[in-house]
């Protein structure tokens, strides 16, 4: 209460179920004992490093305190039909948690804890919730009630399931483009999940400072200016910002944290090469030119970035890929 924008991280020993979902609310990364020196330092610092992403402290302090980011209300009632069901389906839910933006990084901060000892972190979140299991499924939803749904007036106001159905249509068009430039599976899969999770922090602003981003999306309408820069002006950062701030005091891979922080700016970020930073912001601008939202604004493609990183021949095979992904799913729904 004192000091809320504190990053909190719990380092223990404790290995019980019951007592690591307790903590997944107001914990932000979970850290076991034994813990070498280095990992600690190495976390430390990476939670300092993310503060210069958010200068606004009012902002700051909002975003480290959320326990969980709300859910489609249709998909968040089917999941719960689902761990309800006589005979549940691990990989049905983890199909309907890779459609969400707050089930999966929720889910992907808890399976990337030290909790669960892995070597490699864990970008797919269909992988994620099967490494989870189905008790541990449930007991975030039924349980400690980490998954919420969010409220229907808001979903209208923000124009939601555009924002749901844009992030998924990234994501696939993300993970296409990857491998496109036959990218190693895990940049595939950091491609896929960073662009479902790329607007994230549109669903944080619109839940926490909803009057105020009603105004921003309002200003943004009426200059036909993008998004990200009226959010800028009003706040002092964007969603990309705080969405990154967020998945990274989670703990979730860095890739998908950079990601996330520099979509729209990609000339920022210092990833050279072709990266899941590239593949999101590239399947952003095929996906607004296909499904223009007032949710997105005006979208351009960082030019200047593709030259830096050598790419720009590439860009014509990218965007005739994901054109005919979208004609395909076009037909399927005549």
């Amino acid at each position: 209460q004192r000091f809320p924008q504190t990053v909190r991280m719990v380092l223990s020993g404790q290995c019980d179920r019951e007592a690591i979902l307790n903590s997944v609310g107001p914990t932000h990364q979970y850290l076991s004992k034994p813990c070498d020196a280095e990992q600690l330092r190495s976390k430390i610092g990476q939670a300092f490093a993310l503060r210069d992403l958010l200068e606004n402290p009012v902002v700051q302090k909002v975003v480290s305190q959320l326990k969980d980011i709300p859910s489609l209300p249709a998909l968040y009632q089917q999941i719960l039909e689902e761990l309800r069901s006589r005979d549940p389906s691990p990989a049905k839910v983890g199909k309907l948690i890779a459609k969400d933006m707050g089930m999966t990084a929720k889910t992907l901060q808890l399976v990337n804890s030290a909790f669960f000892g892995l070597r490699c972190h864990v970008s797919n979140p269909v992988q994620a919730a099967n490494l989870l299991g189905l008790d541990t499924i449930r007991g975030l939803v039924l349980s400690t009630h980490i998954f919420s749904q969010i409220e229907n007036d808001l979903l209208n106001e923000i124009d939601g399931h555009h924002l749901w159905d844009h992030s998924i249509a990234v994501s696939g068009f993300a993970k296409a483009i990857a491998g496109v430039e036959h990218a190693r599976q895990q940049v595939i899969d950091d491609s896929l999940t960073a662009g479902l999770l790329h607007d994230i922090g549109k669903l944080i602003l619109a839940s926490a400072f909803s009057a105020q981003y009603k105004s921003i999306l309002s200003v943004a309408a009426e200059r036909k200016k993008g998004i990200w820069a009226a959010e800028r002006e009003a706040l002092g950062c964007t969603h990309a910002e705080i969405g990154g701030y967020l998945l990274g005091i989670w703990g979730l891979p860095h890739s998908i944290v950079e990601a996330v922080a520099w979509h729209h700016r990609p000339s920022e970020c210092p990833a050279t090469g072709f990266s899941p930073v590239l593949a999101v912001h590239a399947a952003c601008f095929y996906d607004a030119q296909v499904r223009p939202s007032r949710l997105l604004g005006p979208a351009v493609m960082d030019q200047a970035y593709l030259g830096r990183v050598g790419l720009e021949a590439h860009e014509p095979l990218w965007k005739q890929t994901c054109e005919q992904m979208n004609l395909r799913k076009e037909e399927e729904h005549e």
